[in-house]
């Protein structure tokens, strides 16, 4: 079967976050929010041409009011670099500038461009800002029907509220035989010893489509591009076992690891490869059958790993491990598993049965209810581990708390309230998604800066940084290597990497002195062909000056 038509099955949704324009603080560049987020009665504009070849500083209204300064040593140091390898053939923007306004360092700032990962600060941010650092997720497990002699002549529902560590391997979540317990005790106290009906797991908390449609295919298939709904399991990935076959040109070597997902029909035309090619597997899924191809190829010399593919079911097979949970209780179910797509119930998973219409949330039975961790624990997570599956359900959040609908248009108007919250001018950037995996956001260092000077503005701005990584940290061993402890002990970062694009965002605490001496920077790759490891050296400099200037 040919890969085009599983291509065309998951990301065919059409694309609706056309821009329009709205006053900019420089009329030279286009506005660049979603038009879900300005008056629908202005018409759309074109994307915005690519970057430019020149740097284009911002006016000193842009950034927090900038003083200028002879030439730091920052300054000197970002101009020679920008002129020579690796960054010579580069997009290359910085900004740094103290809290009390002054400026450090400024290259091409108002230059917008990809961030990748580093767009997990302004999502973050945004969410502890809006919702408050103590927000919690919660899950709730109810009924329709009726209890009769201890059984329940009905639907058991476990319904979502979004959390997205409901059996995650991250170690802030509950594990998932104590979250079953949990769920299982109230089923006790309402007197429930066997279900006649299904156990359904109800995502429609999270509305609108699983992912992004911007995103690239290649994405799509991984457990860094799993999509979401309301209820999820496992951060909606799946582990497999991969080794390769006996010799080159023979099957890859193939088996479904956690969670098991017995309901699905999966197809293996993957080939090993001559050494030294590496792993170019990826999957094939679809939200809309139970179906899905490992393609792709394996080379021989790989020592056998374990890859991590998306779960395009995450509510179902919440349904389904509960199930075989209660069973194992000796509370059977007579139903089995099922979820909720457009509204009806699907024991199948087969778009051609459409099945009975869910029950509406407020006309269950409601008999307990589960809490996720603490909103800045799953914001910090987000960040120390670029976690993507977070990062959205933070960004969707805001949609569905502040509109009533998790959609991408109601998170785009829901993050354009929030920036004006904090004062922040977003005219000049696009932001498309919480993670950053889009390559279709556009932000500049000057935005960054904007951005993160107006956090320490914000009540939560102390559980805000918090959530902010240092060289050391896991995931940040090897940045600032070289930098004594009390350097790194003063450095919040974030990264933002993908193919030609490395970033780094973040906040330099001063040795000494007040709050007004915080270095607020940002420094941005995009269009690279250098190697990350060039790339860093040049950021890691750029830091550690910065550092020994405050």
């Amino acid at each position: 079967m040919r890969p085009g038509i599983f291509i065309r099955a998951f990301v065919c949704a059409l694309a609706l976050s056309l821009v329009v324009p709205v006053a900019a603080l420089r009329q030279a560049q286009g506005p660049l929010l979603p038009a879900a987020a300005l008056a629908p009665s202005i018409p759309p504009v074109a994307e915005p041409a690519p970057p430019a070849a020149e740097p284009v500083e911002a006016p000193a209204a842009q950034i927090p009011a900038s003083k200028p300064l002879p030439k730091s040593k920052t300054q000197r140091y970002v101009e020679s670099v920008s002129r020579s390898e690796p960054l010579k053939s580069s997009v290359f923007g910085v900004l740094a500038v103290t809290e009390g306004g002054d400026t450090l360092a400024a290259w091409n700032s108002a230059q917008r461009m990809i961030p990748a990962s580093t767009m997990k600060l302004i999502t973050t941010g945004m969410a502890i800002h809006r919702l408050g650092p103590d927000y919690k997720y919660v899950t709730r497990i109810g009924y329709n029907g009726v209890v009769r002699d201890g059984v329940l002549e009905g639907d058991l529902y476990i319904v979502g509220g979004g959390d997205p560590t409901i059996a995650s391997k991250d170690s802030i979540a509950t594990s998932r035989a104590g979250l079953f317990g949990q769920w299982k005790s109230f089923l006790d106290k309402a007197g429930i010893k066997r279900v006649s009906g299904r156990v359904i797991g109800d995502g429609r908390y999270f509305d609108g489509p699983l992912e992004h449609d911007t995103w690239s295919y290649q994405d799509i298939g991984t457990a860094y591009g799993a999509g979401l709904n309301g209820l999820s399991f496992y951060e909606n990935a799946q582990d497999f076992k991969v080794g390769a076959g006996s010799s080159v040109g023979s099957p890859v070597n193939v088996t479904p690891v956690f969670p098991v997902t017995p309901w699905m029909k999966y197809e293996y035309p993957c080939r090993t490869a001559p050494a030294g090619t590496g792993d170019q597997l990826y999957l094939f899924n679809t939200e809309y059958c139970p179906y899905a191809e490992v393609r792709g190829s394996f080379a021989i010399d790989r020592k056998p790993k374990t890859e991590e593919f998306s779960n395009r079911f995450g509510a179902y097979t919440c349904a389904h491990y509960f199930c075989e949970y209660l069973k194992t209780e000796g509370l059977p179910v007579t139903g089995g598993p099922a979820d909720v797509r457009n509204g009806r119930v699907r024991s199948d998973l087969s778009i051609l049965d459409p099945g009975p219409y869910a029950s509406k949330v407020d006309d269950l039975t409601m008999i307990g209810m589960t809490y996720s961790p603490a909103l800045c624990r799953i914001a910090r997570e987000t960040n120390l581990r670029s976690d993507n599956f977070y990062a959205e359900t933070l960004f969707r959040t805001l949609g569905r708390r502040l509109h009533h609908s998790a959609s991408y248009d109601s998170s785009y108007v829901a993050v354009s309230e929030v920036m004006k919250s904090l004062g922040v001018e977003a005219d000049d950037v696009r932001i498309v998604d919480g993670s950053g995996l889009a390559r279709h956001n556009y932000v500049s260092p000057s935005f960054f800066v904007r951005f993160l000077s107006a956090m320490m503005d914000s009540p939560s701005f102390g559980d805000y940084i918090q959530t902010i990584g240092r060289p050391g940290d896991r995931h940040y061993e090897s940045r600032l290597r070289e930098a004594p402890a009390h350097v790194k002990s003063r450095v919040h970062l974030k990264s933002g990497s993908m193919n030609g694009v490395r970033c780094f965002s973040g906040y330099i605490e001063p040795s000494s002195g007040s709050k007004a001496e915080t270095v607020i920077f940002s420094i941005m790759t995009n269009n690279s062909l250098a190697p990350v490891s060039r790339i860093d050296q040049v950021i890691d400099r750029i830091i550690m000056l910065l550092a020994a200037e405050n």
